[in-house]
């Protein structure tokens, strides 16, 4: 699967939120949207997503327009996880994972044994099965982000767009939830995934896409985007680059770098 936007656009009321952005995601991907507050990221995903609506500019999915793609297409091709999703309705947390099969059921259809064990697989995944009698109001807020990553799951998107996936999470599930997205990836899947840690993104990323202020300041794989230079100009800070350890780039910021 190939997701591609080209001159993507948008402005809200007088402000330009993106301008002119192209991105290309090809089949193993795995994709960082980096950038300060502001910069453009979560509007891109969910334009990317087929949830907001570009001013000009078109998404190709394999080279057909999303907008002529049947939306049950797009539900089983693109799983998107939104930044900090609520939970609405007072569900037990399997009944909220099952929710991702919606898009291969007919209407009124019931979940088949192999659904079933898809959601199983998904919940194991996601390390969430201790949940699964848990109604989803009463978990923590990493545990809520945990199911919902398991419901993506039980989706089996080819593509995963996941705004800000491991901001709540602790430090064994960062790097769990990253380490599944990088299976995804080198199972021939993709991701597009916003993130602020810059370190996690150069651990497990091939590719970053530097946003700033609506435009793509710099793309390109890890040690091409995390420069010093980049560091200084779009983020305002001073940082030391350690391309020695044996885990790939690690980035220490040191000092912000007055207005």
């Amino acid at each position: 699967m190939k997701l591609q936007g080209k001159n993507l656009s948008l402005r809200l009321n007088s402000s330009a939120i993106l301008n002119d952005v192209d991105i290309t995601v090809d089949a193993g991907d795995f994709v960082g949207l980096i950038g300060p507050n502001g910069a453009g990221k979560t509007s891109l995903l969910r334009i990317l997503a087929n949830l907001q609506q570009a001013d000009s500019g078109t998404i190709e999915l394999n080279g057909h327009h999303l907008k002529s793609i049947h939306r049950k297409t797009l539900a089983q091709t693109l799983g998107y996880l939104e930044q900090g999703a609520p939970a609405h309705w007072p569900l037990l947390v399997r009944r909220l994972v099952e929710l991702g099969r919606l898009p291969y059921l007919s209407p009124w259809g019931q979940l088949t044994g192999s659904d079933k064990a898809i959601v199983d697989n998904a919940m194991n995944q996601a390390e969430v099965q201790h949940l699964s009698e848990r109604i989803i109001s009463t978990l923590s807020g990493g545990e809520r982000l945990r199911v919902l990553i398991a419901r993506m799951f039980a989706t089996e998107p080819n593509i995963v767009l996941a705004d800000e996936p491991i901001a709540a999470l602790d430090p064994y599930h960062q790097l769990h939830t990253m380490e599944l997205f990088r299976e995804h990836c080198d199972r021939g899947g993709s991701a597009v995934v916003v993130m602020h840690d810059l370190n996690m993104a150069a651990r497990f990323c091939d590719r970053l896409v530097l946003l700033n202020q609506g435009v793509v300041a710099c793309e390109g794989n890890v040690e091409s985007v995390l420069t010093e230079g980049n560091l200084a100009s779009v983020y305002g800070i001073h940082a030391q680059l350690d391309h020695q350890t044996t885990k790939g780039l690690t980035v220490i910021p040191t000092a912000r770098i007055p207005h």
